[in-house]
């Protein structure tokens, strides 16, 4: 228990640690690098500086010679120029700042440590120099005011302490002392310089000495200095450890690039970004950089609001939100709160449910990828407050309506499980009929709310064919539902069932592929006439490709393979009412009674559904193994024939001999069996 204890502190300490490098991040990005942030109003303001000097230049022209006219002219490129390269300046030392930043957040714990232990020490620096210098002040401004006394010594020495303490700065002399020996303390344990004994010694010195010295009678000159002359020595010590180690801090860097590399190369790109991911605690990370940014502009809103009227709790929320996705790494932060929150969506769902599925756990992560796609497609950083925020709630519009999408995902299974298995449990029929009305009702709530509310946009029509599918596939969901519980309880043998959920199924698949048609249009539409960018485009693509080609090759291939089980089981001949009285047998794949049945080349009866399933298996019959029909020329008619054909395995059978025919089938009666079990298997599942 201590240890689980011990290891989620370690796993919260480097979780934090990781922190401060994004909001460096956050904040560079915040500036845009040190790059004029409104280009628009720089050119307008460049157009209106040209003009203006062009009108100055024109009516002054009669009154200055050529020679001041160039001169005018040099100086204000010579300003542009200087301008321009202060900019690249501020540009290029960001940019080292954010690989700085983005490389000390990818550091392994242990060198991280280090760094924060360097940083600590530069930070103790510099919080002993301003000590310092507010304890120099108040001396000088002592001495100045008591020309009388020459020192603070000398009224220590003439016992005069009450003046001193009281009066002077004596109490805050005693409190820099305390501190600086507590700096000094921090800054000689934990520098990374080597710990000589004399080094010890002058860093302790150093920083006790502004101090010291305040209180001799000594020139305010030197003791104005004091402060700056007392943080030499532990500067020069952090210097040399940089020095010291940057060979080593190379090597780290080269190191991690040829672990990344080898990595690449056995693993793959992916891999790599999983196990880094997984290393980093980046979903942790981001929640808590997100959460404690958030908490610096509620300090800061309250802060400003205190004692006002004029506060209200909807505007912080609003300012929070739009404030949350100005950045990319906010926007991240957002995504990892979002990916949080719907995890626990999908969690109570599957509680709801009684299911235990991981798989549909990635709830939370689709979530988090599509949120933050939507985010950089529709360009919700650059956007200012207001548009930002109307794009963040349609935003969330568009992925409440997808996790209802994987919500269904989560009840569609069980409602074929509950329907196919007879499976007594009602309360468990009534937990996912609950679960498919709400995906019902919500969805036309959702759709009258916001028609009666927005006029008509590109945005409200992808809203409205995402709740509609939703309902669709629900009501798909719960008719084959229906048919397998119809199926279920009648004890005679439906053989129109296939047909129907194929149909069934097929018009749901109808309406999604044509749905996916009218979502490519309105992508389409939107790209070329309202926000286009090379994300939208690649969204695009992706989704012509995977939703709207390959589900295309699929239905046509599964229909193809349908047409041509049935034109198959076409081409064999009906049985006779007086040959099913004859045989009096149950279907060897169903094992239900035979009202009609198809009879195979090997004389063989089965129920035309049946036998129609077996043939999306394989070609051959479930008893004897012999082929079921035969290549011939059929009438059609209308006087035509009709070529029914075969593949070539089964075309080669055809010239085998009888009596190989008989060996196969005496040989093949376990085998038989055991083919009629895995059948039996798949059409129930299939169920």
């Amino acid at each position: 228990m201590e240890v689980s204890i011990w290891e989620k502190i370690l796993n919260f300490a480097d979780v934090v640690m990781r922190v401060p490098p994004l909001f460096i991040i956050d904040e560079l990005l915040k500036i845009g690098l040190g790059l004029p942030n409104d280009n628009i109003a720089l050119k307008n303001n460049e157009h209106s500086f040209k003009t203006s000097n062009l009108s100055s230049i024109t009516n002054s022209i009669s009154a200055v010679t050529t020679d001041s006219f160039l001169m005018e002219q040099f100086d204000l490129t010579h300003l542009a120029y200087k301008t321009y390269m202060i900019i690249m300046f501020k540009f290029l030392c960001c940019c080292i700042g954010f690989l700085a930043a983005l490389y000390s957040f990818m550091l392994c714990t242990r060198h991280l440590i280090i760094v924060y232990l360097y940083l600590i020490s530069v930070g103790v620096i510099f919080v002993s120099y301003w000590s310092n210098v507010s304890t120099m002040k108040a001396i000088i401004i002592y001495v100045s005011a008591h020309e009388s006394t020459s020192s603070i010594l000398d009224n220590i020495l003439c016992l005069n302490l009450s003046d001193v303490m009281y009066n002077g700065p004596g109490f805050l002399i005693i409190q820099n002392y305390i501190l600086q020996c507590l700096l000094a303390s921090v800054f000689c344990y934990i520098h990374l310089a080597p710990r000589h004994p004399i080094v010890q010694k002058l860093l302790v010195l150093s920083f006790m000495s502004p101090s010291i010295l305040g209180i001799h009678p000594l020139s305010v000159h030197y003791l104005y200095h004091a402060p700056v002359c007392a943080t030499l020595i532990p500067l020069a010590v952090c210097k040399f450890v940089i020095w010291y180690n940057g060979v080593s801090m190379l090597k780290t860097i080269y190191m991690g690039y040829r672990h990344a590399r080898n990595f690449i190369i056995n693993y793959g790109l992916s891999a790599l970004a999983e196990t880094e991911w997984m290393r980093l605690n980046v979903p942790c990370v981001l929640r808590t950089f997100w959460m404690l940014r958030v908490a610096e502009q509620v300090i800061e809103i309250l802060g400003d609001h205190y004692g006002k009227e004029t506060f209200n709790y909807y505007v912080m929320i609003r300012t929070l939100l739009v404030n949350g996705c100005e950045t990319l790494t906010a926007v991240l932060g957002m995504t990892s709160i979002i990916s949080f929150i719907c995890h626990y969506i999908g969690c109570f769902f599957q509680w709801i449910l009684l299911t235990e599925d991981e798989d549909e756990k990635s709830i939370g992560t689709v979530s988090a990828i599509l949120f933050y796609v939507l985010a950089l497609q529709t360009g919700l950083t650059s956007l200012d407050k207001e548009k930002r925020l109307v794009r963040l709630y349609r935003n969330f519009c568009l992925l409440f309506t997808a996790i209802l999408h994987f919500v269904h995902n989560i009840v569609n299974p069980l409602l074929m499980s509950l329907s196919a298995s007879h499976n007594p449990a009602l309360h468990r029929h009534l937990r996912a009929l609950a679960v498919c009305a709400f995906l019902i009702f919500f969805p036309v709530s959702l759709l009258v709310f916001l028609w009666s509310h927005f006029t008509v946009s590109t945005w409200l029509l992808a809203v409205s064919v995402f709740s509609i599918e939703v309902i669709v596939k629900v009501l798909v969901s719960l008719a084959i539902y229906s048919l397998f519980l119809i199926d279920a309880y009648i004890s005679a043998f439906w053989e129109q069932f296939d047909d129907c959920v194929y149909i069934i199924r097929s018009f749901g698949n109808t309406v999604e592929f044509a749905f996916g048609i009218i979502l490519f249009f309105n992508g389409f539409w939107i790209l070329i006439f309202e926000s286009g960018g090379a994300i939208r485009s690649i969204m695009m693509c992706i989704h012509a490709y995977f939703n709207i080609w390959c589900e295309a090759k699929a239905g046509w291939s599964v229909f193809m393979k349908r047409r041509t089980a049935v034109n198959k089981i076409d081409s064999l001949p009906e049985a006779k009412a007086e040959q099913l009285e004859r045989l009096d047998d149950v279907c060897a794949i169903c094992y239900q009674e035979m009202q009609s049945a198809k009879i195979t080349q090997c004389n063989h009866y089965f129920h035309g559904v049946c036998l129609r399933k077996w043939l999306y298996v394989q070609d051959r019959c479930p008893l004897c193994h012999d082929i079921l029909y035969k290549v011939e020329n059929m009438q059609n008619k209308d006087g035509g024939t009709a070529l029914i054909e075969g593949n070539d395995r089964n075309d080669r059978n055809d010239v085998q001999d009888d009596t190989i025919v008989h060996a196969r089938q005496n040989s093949n009666v376990q085998s038989h069996q055991n083919n009629q079990r895995q059948f039996a298997e798949r059409l129930n599942e299939g169920r």
